[in-house]
Order: C-alpha cells, then structure tokens, then sequence
C-alpha cells in the first residue's frame, strides 16, 4: 500500500480537513530509525486502511509543516481527528502504541 505524500499544498486538505483519522508520519530519508518504523507503519495502514489515512511528512521538503507542529526529532507520528492534533508519539515504539491509539481515535 502506498502512503500518500504530504506536502505544504496538500496538508490541510488531506490531513485538516480529513473526516476520518489521519497518522501523520514525519520523517527523512537519511534517518535510519524513520527506515526501521517503515514497516511497521505499512502494516498499520493495511490493517486499517479503510479506517484510517496514513501519510508521510519529509521534513526536509517540508520544513513549513514539521516547524508548525514542532517536530524536533524524527520519526515523530502524530494522529490527526476532526483537524486537531490527539497525539504525537516520537522515536521508534512498538506497533502495540501506535495501534492503540489508533483504536482510542478511530
């Protein structure tokens, strides 16, 4: 399953404007633990995809949105509902974290 790109045009279209859960991956491809979550992130977004929206933020093509959410570290996730931010999770954690927020919001 392919993720969908966020970009600084698509962003508030895609995630803000959403109706259903959207987790929002903020990444880079030169970090390595960002490659390591890869898989776990794709295993979520089969398993829920029509549940859920899945996308990708590249920090470097997009500094205007991983400033306005204050990413400072990377892989940070944040799941999006209704346009608000519920939660932001930073650095590699078990696919049980992510799923279980995913079950809290969906």
């Amino acid at each position: 399953m392919e993720h969908l790109v966020l970009t600084d045009d698509n962003f508030k279209t895609e995630v803000l404007e959403a109706k259903e859960l959207v987790v929002v991956d903020f990444w880079a491809i030169w970090c390595y633990p960002c490659r390591m979550l890869m898989p776990v992130i794709d295993e979520i977004a089969k398993e829920y995809e029509e549940k859920i929206k899945v996308g990708k933020v590249d920090i470097d093509a997009c500094p205007k949105i991983s400033s306005e959410y204050g990413i400072q570290s990377i892989p940070t996730i944040i799941f999006f509902k209704g346009g608000k931010m519920v939660e932001s999770l930073s650095a590699v954690r078990p696919k049980e974290e992510y799923v279980n927020v995913i079950k809290m919001n969906i």
